[in-house]
């Protein structure tokens, strides 16, 4: 069955419809944060993130503690599309997957070639991530000028390019490694797991036990939020039953919400505070912004449409029949719109560099808004649906 012959799940379009209002949100708390950064309050402004709360500044809690709801959220949502969405029919997941792969890799090869040698070769991964909510805010603008498979493709392989940031997260920016605190992290890990199998279907143990992995996890050296992955794969998921609410999509359900329209867009006005210098310009034309800023614009579109070619030419998989290679070449312009993750990852690749973090937000944010741009104005021109009957096309 092809992708445009199914019908969209509730969880879907209510995922989707979040997620888009997200996207929206998340622009006006950027452009207030720009704003406010660069006027007279600017000082004020970004000493309030770094105010202590206890041990860690209130930035550093946005990111390791909120952050970690948000990754808990992803979790989720890829442990659903696995189980019972998009991606549980091998043949279905297939495509997307390895436009992520494609998406992913070339970004992350074009900063190498740009930056290998040099202390900003640790930015390698910042180019690499997708922005589900602002993806979606775009496509949510053309409507139904685009067929639903598209918005499906473009979900499902932005969800997988999250996970494949997580995982460059968990393996490439750790800055110590604590064994101790690892192992007290997977023990927990596998006890909840322990419980989901005795079918223990009470959300409390698994959220007092994920407090604690991510306690563990943060002593551990390994980045906090990889904690919220892990938490999400120990619930209890039903695959027969998504509407009746079983413990993950329960949970996945209360948190669209908060996490679309709080946590984010915290995260946005304290992570988008961006000074404009004199030298914005020469920060722009660096080799690590141009890394990242080819990456997203040029690296993303290139990686998911020649690696989706080369799978359907080689027989490997099909195209849905109402997307041609259009869809799939603006899917991944959009692909380069990376924002959230973008700035997460900056922020561990160049952690205690103010000025080299301040410039690569500049290039995300610059980059973004171009692939956005141009993502919808080729969507728009060439992405009215296929009238033509291709049902078992291969290209």
């Amino acid at each position: 069955m092809s992708l445009v012959q199914q019908t969209l799940s509730n969880t879907f379009i209510n995922f989707f419809d979040s997620e888009k209002s997200s996207g929206i949100l998340l622009i006006i708390c950027t452009a207030i944060s720009l704003v406010i950064s660069n006027s007279s309050l600017g000082a004020d402004y970004l000493s309030l993130w770094q105010m202590h709360i206890g041990n860690f500044s209130l930035e550093h809690w946005i990111n390791d503690a909120l952050m970690s709801i948000f990754f808990l959220l992803i979790g989720l949502e890829l442990e659903r599309e696995l189980y019972s969405g998009e991606l549980s029919n091998f043949n279905n997941a297939l495509l997307p997957i390895i436009a992520a792969v494609g998406g992913m890799a070339v970004p992350a090869l074009i900063h190498f070639a740009l930056n290998t040698g040099t202390p900003m070769q640790n930015g390698i991964g910042i180019p690499m991530a997708t922005d589900i909510a602002f993806a979606l805010g775009v496509i949510a603008i053309l409507g139904n000028r685009i067929p639903a498979s598209l918005k499906v493709f473009i979900v499902a392989f932005a969800v997988i390019d999250d996970l494949g940031a997580i995982v460059i997260i968990a393996a490439f920016y750790t800055a110590h490694l604590s064994i101790f605190y690892l192992i007290g992290a997977l023990a927990v890990w596998v006890s909840l797991v322990g419980l989901n199998r005795l079918r223990v279907m009470s959300l409390a143990p698994y959220l007092l036990g994920g407090a604690l992995m991510w306690f563990l996890m943060l002593k551990s050296g390994i980045h906090a939020t990889i904690a919220g992955v892990m938490l999400a794969f120990a619930i209890p998921f039903s695959a027969k039953d998504e509407d009746k609410a079983s413990p993950s999509h329960k949970l996945e359900h209360f948190l669209h919400k908060p996490v679309a329209f709080v946590i984010l867009p915290i995260f946005a006005l304290a992570n988008t505070g961006i000074l404009v210098g004199g030298e914005w310009m020469q920060n722009l034309i660096s080799t690590n912004s141009l890394g990242i800023t080819a990456g997203l614009i040029v690296g993303k579109p290139f990686g998911v449409t020649f690696l989706c070619f080369v799978a359907v030419a080689s027989g490997i998989c099909h195209l849905p029949p109402d997307l041609n290679w259009r869809h799939v070449f603006g899917a991944g312009i959009l692909g380069g719109i990376g924002f959230t993750m973008s700035i997460f990852i900056t922020n561990l690749a160049f952690a205690g560099n103010a000025e080299t973090i301040n410039a690569s937000k500049m290039a995300i944010l610059l980059a973004s808004l171009i692939a956005g741009s141009i993502g919808f104005m080729w969507l728009k021109i060439f992405g009215k649906q296929e009238t033509t009957d291709k049902a078992g096309a291969k290209c």
